[in-house]
């Protein structure tokens, strides 16, 4: 099977998988260069380049490698674990007691093997295995971050986009998303009891300039306990005013 077939699994099994292999890399690169280095000066201080250990693997290399241990691996992995998404989670029991965090023993001994042989001996030799049966423990954090990813519910801003501002009602100019309730407030608002925790994401789409109004008028503290939804927004007088006036705020035609 081809990896083509799904990019967007194998995307996201890529990345779980270079965030696994960068900090392996970065990680066994610094121990190297602290043990070369501990009979040095203590506080001698040296340039930025020369606390890169000269044979740590290069970015391009590195790239490559993961690019093809990542093919190697998605390939021969069974189609419900390269199809699994958020919906198919909730939908089979089945599919939702395999795939359950942590991921169950029958499931990873199952997923394990199946991998090429190649995989371990390429990591073997990359250095980042020592030895070719660590293979389950090196790669088992990879596939449960790669299963929680892949099941994780969708971003609430992502089915309640609107087509014109929610503050100016202007349908003709970019919009982004304001958390109603400011993320920097979600563990208060949650200690505090403020709101439940399935409404910390709530969004209102707005255009940029009704986004910076409402930072302008009120803390993060006020929009998270009074301000939380756009009908409480535009409850507010000076809400109301700066809506009819920047609402006729229009481009002129080039």
């Amino acid at each position: 099977m081809s990896v083509d077939v799904r990019p967007s699994n194998f995307d996201l099994f890529r990345e779980c998988l270079s965030g696994r292999l960068v900090q392996r890399s970065t990680l066994d690169n610094a121990q190297t260069t602290r043990r070369r280095k501990s009979k040095g000066r203590k506080k001698e201080i040296k340039p930025v380049e020369d606390g890169l250990d000269k044979t740590a693997p290069q970015a391009e290399e590195l790239s490559e490698f993961i690019d093809y241990l990542a093919s190697e691996i998605f390939q021969s992995l069974a189609e419900e674990l390269q199809c699994l998404s958020h919906s198919v989670f909730h939908s089979d029991a089945r599919v939702s007691e395999r795939f359950r965090d942590p991921l169950p023993p029958n499931t990873v001994e199952q997923v394990f093997a199946v991998i090429p042989v190649s995989v371990a001996e390429s990591l073997e030799a990359y250095g980042l295995l020592e030895d070719q049966g660590d293979l389950p423990k090196f790669l088992l954090p990879v596939f449960q971050d790669y299963v929680n990813t892949a099941i994780a519910a969708p971003p609430v801003w992502s089915s309640t986009r609107t087509s014109a501002c929610e503050i100016c009602e202007r349908d003709w100019i970019p919009l982004s998303y304001h958390h109603l309730i400011p993320r920097q407030m979600h563990a208060k608002a949650i200690k505090r009891g403020w709101h439940e925790e399935w409404r910390l994401n709530s969004v209102a789409w707005l255009c940029r300039a009704c986004h910076s109004f409402l930072h302008r008028i009120a803390s993060n503290e006020e929009l998270a306990r009074e301000y939380w939804t756009v009908k409480r927004l535009l409850e507010r007088e000076d809400v109301i005013a700066w809506a009819s006036w920047v609402g006729r705020v229009r481009w002129k035609a080039k």
